[in-house]
């Protein structure tokens, strides 16, 4: 693999100041993949002014020229797409077949942001008094601080990075520390595709918290793209405040699943298992918790059993598993307690239930007996753990859908036109109907309630980082 390993501020590759590293650990075999520059204070300021130096010039570079840099970058990456892929594989812990759906899925962010950098929409009109013309147009925000996750370290950055270029606005990327190598060879793409000096930075800051807050607090930084936790959401939102940074947070999710009575069980299972099993269940729109009609109860259980049952499960490298590590022991860990505290409630564990002794796996697991409001329906499990509630009444299904403080993605199977009534009841930015994934570059992505603030993707993705100007004009 050709391994970026440093940070990128100004044009340039280079170490942090400090000459301080950190492992890159493959939570496969628990080996060390690469040693990673650490970002000091000084060297995230120092990216925060590159990028403000280069935000006047790329502003004023023309839309088709931006959208141009961005379908180059997509034609590189779609090009090395294997190797793009095995980068995920030995940082993050995915499966193959995830780890080569990512990245076909990251890239074609940048072929939509590059079609949608020349239709940044304006208007002209006439007032109503006739006294004047109204002019509104939109510029691009300015100096950008994107911040994304482990979980898909390669979508995340795209999906930030597409937009936030195509507007204009030049970006200081800082990706989760177990996977920033997959942003640096993102980043590489983008310098070999021609994108000018200054108009994209990579840092890796430790400690974390104080430093973000440190170039927020810098006046250049006027957007911040936050995905992550909603915990640390909040925690990032009080630090925009000082300087009214413009704020876009992709938070957490509880996504439920409802299996209605008269679902088609064949549709219902297919669904479950990519809604669930996508990413080894590592995603903010993940099923958590599945709220399956009584009718339907025992062969949903049964045909989910069978199917969790028969993946395999190792290391992405073996092309022929189905599912990978957890991104690391601690994240492993973390399943393993919420299995073990539903089983004290009177869970039974039909299928998995079990850790790896070496490397960072927990098996596919199927609980069942799981009741409403227990721990593992309240947390976001990150992790391949189906929990199954019964529900008889589809009113006390949905007021459990929505008994949570997260609003992201929501699931339901069964008619159309019965799927089609739950899904304008439930609280949520995102349902699907009858299938178990929702994104796409086209499409709007974002919750509501505690699970986010604004939309990445779709046209609405681009308007997050420009900003509208009113200019009068006497006619």
């Amino acid at each position: 693999m050709n391994l970026k390993t440093d940070l990128f501020i100004d044009g340039q590759w280079r170490p942090g100041s400090n000459g301080e590293r950190f492992d890159v650990i493959d939570p496969a075999d628990l080996s060390v993949v690469a040693s990673f520059a650490i970002a000091s204070e000084q060297d995230c300021l120092d990216a925060v002014d590159a990028a403000a130096a280069a935000q006047e010039s790329w502003a004023a570079t023309a839309p088709r020229e931006r959208g141009e840099l961005l379908r180059a970058t997509y034609e590189l990456l779609r090009a090395e797409t294997e190797q793009f892929a095995e980068i995920m594989v030995r940082e993050n812990g995915k499966s193959w077949g995830d780890a080569l759906a990512e990245a076909g899925y990251a890239t074609e962010f940048f072929r939509w942001f590059a079609e949608e950098a020349v239709r940044i929409p304006g208007d002209y009109r006439l007032s109503p008094a006739g006294d004047k013309r109204i002019i509104v147009e939109r510029q691009p925000i300015g100096v950008s601080l994107l911040i994304t996750p482990w979980n898909f370290p390669a979508a995340m950055a795209t999906r930030k990075l597409g937009p936030a270029l195509a507007a204009g606005c030049t970006t200081v990327l800082k990706p989760a520390r177990e996977t920033p190598l997959t942003a640096a060879y993102i980043v590489d793409a983008l310098t070999r595709a021609g994108v000018p000096r200054g108009v994209v930075n990579l840092v890796t800051p430790v400690p974390t918290g104080p430093i973000v807050a440190a170039m927020l607090d810098r006046p250049e930084v006027r957007k911040l793209s936050f995905t992550g936790s909603t915990e640390v959401g909040r925690t990032l939102l009080h630090a925009c405040a000082g300087s009214v940074v413009s704020a876009s947070m992709e938070l957490g999710g509880n996504a439920p699943v409802i299996v209605l009575e008269g679902a088609d069980l064949d549709t219902a299972v297919d669904g479950a298992m990519l809604a669930k099993m996508r990413n080894g269940g590592s995603a903010c729109t993940a099923a958590n918790r599945f709220y399956v009609h009584e009718s339907v109860h025992d062969a949903f259980v049964d045909r989910m059993a069978a199917r969790l049952a028969a993946l395999r499960v190792g290391s992405g490298l073996d092309r022929n598993n189905d599912l990978g590590a957890m991104v690391s022991v601690a994240e492993r860990d973390k399943v393993a307690e919420l299995v073990d505290a539903a089983r004290d409630d009177g869970a039974r564990v039909i299928v998995g239930g079990n850790a790896s002794t070496e490397g960072a796996f927990y098996d596919a697991t199927l609980i069942t007996g799981v009741s409403h409001g227990s721990r593992i329906t309240t947390t976001e499990i990150f992790g391949p753990v189906t929990s199954v509630v019964t529900f008889s009444d589809i009113d006390d299904a949905v007021r459990m859908a929505n008994d949570t403080e997260f609003g992201l993605m929501a699931y339901v199977f069964g008619e159309e036109r019965a799927a089609m009534a739950v899904a304008h009841r439930l609280e949520s930015g995102m349902v699907a109907i009858n299938r178990g994934v929702v994104s796409d570059p086209a499409a709007p992505f974002g919750g509501v309630k505690q699970s986010g603030l604004g939309r990445e993707g779709s046209s609405e993705g681009i308007l997050e980082y420009l900003e509208e100007k009113y200019i009068a004009v006497t006619p």
